[in-house]
């Protein structure tokens, strides 16, 4: 008899068409997700379930989880989890003689790569003696091989298997995903189950909602080095000294390959527990590693070069935690980078997001950074940094951006109101005045989405928006319009009112129960 194991975290669909249709003579069903558990894969593990087939059933659009949209459900399943059972064998009953998987959700085998670093890697190969064309080609190979796509990953987890079915793209809901099963079984006699073989008749049926299929890493396989190296992470037959002695070997080999595990570095030793820091053994490499000079510099030189201002922080965040900078030294990079990007005239939103975002320090300020004297006159991107490490004069020209700066200073001051709010009634009334007096255009549409995440409590901005709908000559604006207004904490008194006018002058449209509906119902209903 075959086991069907499944882990059910979202839809039951697709695991009851298989129960359905299956010969219950020849095949078992064991579900492995225990309801208020949270070790439940480690409780099945230890059960020692020997599964020869997997199915699956869970949102997985980001790519870190399976997870479920159920009010009723709380179980998800971390990528990370499955990659520490697999590393470790840990779970050699449910991995080890699986013939096939099937990855009921989204992007499950998309073969894009998470992420990019080809022109760091190119650059930093050529800094280290490769000439331009081998380092291009070398650059092309590790991007191969590291590209972390899901595919990758799921394709590494699942080591050996067969036959891996998932979706390269969107992936289609349960209640459609189970009928389509229905028709797959009314045609075949489900013998391909647990068989270890591609079924042509299930990827035909499913091909139209993206549905992939590959098979597990083995040893032949030119990624098999890459799912060694990645186990070093995660394998709990390892101890942290091991583990920090393989991160110790890993900052020796060429920085372009040191950047594609930058993900796997940050998470192991934000992970690594304190007490762990101070037994002996680990104390030892992590001073060997501290007092490795050749390696911070050529880490260090690295992030100094980075594409992207965020891999750049990432970067010297980690060579803080490996003892290779102070907090004031890693304040000072950081400020360093912000400089020259402003000399530069690369400030953009990206580094916007990432000045506010940091956490404010007293020693943090326009002066101590020397970012004074870098900006540029008119720069709504200076200003808004500025402005984020304490410089309050520059706020209103960034607020000024929102309704009358071009398309990238918008984003800007999208950014910035994000994470330093509008203050005050009176702040509120300023710029919802200003976004009424704009002329009709995208610009005012955007203005409005952003003054929409503000949750306005002015009353007077409040009326004076819902007139600018009743005069508003597009449904985009009266959308908006009534997006800021859903959130807001509009009186009570005038609430039928409001809902009146948003019937009587709503403009025509081929949609219907969007925001506008939603408000008006709200407001009824209040």
């Amino acid at each position: 008899m075959k086991t069907v194991c499944t882990i059910t975290v979202n839809s039951p669909d697709e695991k009851e068409v298989f129960k359905r249709y299956l010969p219950p003579d020849e095949y078992r069903f064991v579900e492995l997700v225990e309801r208020g558990r949270p070790d439940w894969l480690a409780s099945a593990c230890r059960q020692d379930i020997r599964c020869d087939a997997l199915i699956i059933s869970g949102h997985f659009d980001g790519g870190d989880q399976f997870y479920t949209d159920r009010l009723d459900a709380r179980e998800f399943l971390p990528i990370a989890e499955l990659e520490r059972a697999s590393c470790s064998e840990s779970c050699r009953g449910v991995f080890s003689q699986l013939k096939e998987v099937y990855l009921f959700g989204c992007n499950t085998l998309n073969a894009e790569a998470m992420h990019s670093a080809s022109a760091e890697i190119r650059r930093a190969l050529v800094r280290s003696g490769h000439p331009p064309a081998e380092a291009e080609r070398l650059s092309r190979i590790l991007a191969d091989r590291h590209g972390e796509s899901n595919r990758d990953r799921m394709r590494q987890i699942f080591r050996d298997v067969p036959v891996l079915y998932g979706f390269s793209s969107k992936a289609p809901l349960g209640r459609t995903a189970g009928p389509l099963l229905e028709r797959y079984f009314q045609a075949t006699s489900g013998s391909e189950v647990a068989s270890g073989r591609v079924s042509g008749k299930l990827v035909s049926l499913f091909a139209p909602s993206s549905m992939t299929v590959a098979a597990g890493l083995t040893d032949a396989d030119p990624q098999a080095e890459v799912r060694a190296d990645v186990c070093h992470f995660s394998d709990d037959r390892l101890s942290d000294a091991q583990k920090l002695a393989f991160v110790h070997a890993l900052l020796g080999r060429d920085m372009a390959e040191v950047r594609v595990f930058l993900d796997y570095l940050e998470r192991y030793t934000a992970s690594l527990p304190e007490s762990e820091r101070r037994t002996p053994e680990t104390v030892a490499v992590l001073d060997a590693i501290a007092h490795d000079r050749t390696a911070r510099d050529r880490f260090l030189e690295f992030a100094r070069d980075a594409d992207e201002p965020a891999v750049a922080v990432r970067m010297t965040e980690l060579a803080e935690k490996l003892g290779w900078l102070t907090p004031e030294e890693t304040q000072a990079e950081f400020f360093r980078m912000i400089a020259e990007r402003m000399a530069h005239n690369a400030i953009g939103s990206a580094e916007v997001d990432l000045v506010c975002a940091r956490p404010t320090s007293p020693t943090a300020s326009p002066a101590t950074g020397g970012l004074a004297g870098a900006t540029r006159r008119g720069s709504v991107a200076d200003a808004a940094v500025l402005a984020c490490l304490g410089a309050d004069e520059r706020r209103a020209e960034v607020l000024r951006a929102l309704t009358a700066g071009s398309d990238d200073d918008v984003a800007i001051a999208q950014v910035y109101l994000r994470h330093r709010p509008l203050s005050g009634a009176d702040e509120q009334r300023r710029l919802a005045a200003a976004v009424t007096r704009m002329p009709p255009s995208e610009a005012q549409v955007r203005a409005l989405d952003t003054l929409a995440g503000q949750r306005l409590v002015d009353q007077e901005s409040l009326t004076e928006l819902a007139r600018l709908y009743a005069q508003a000559r597009s449904v985009a604006t009266q959308r908006a319009i009534a997006g800021v207004l859903i959130r807001a904490d509009y009186p009570a008194p005038a609430r039928a009112e409001l809902a009146r006018s948003l019937r009587e002058h709503r403009l025509k449209s081929s949609d219907r129960d969007d925001v506008i509906d939603a408000l008006i119902r709200r407001l009824q209903a209040s």
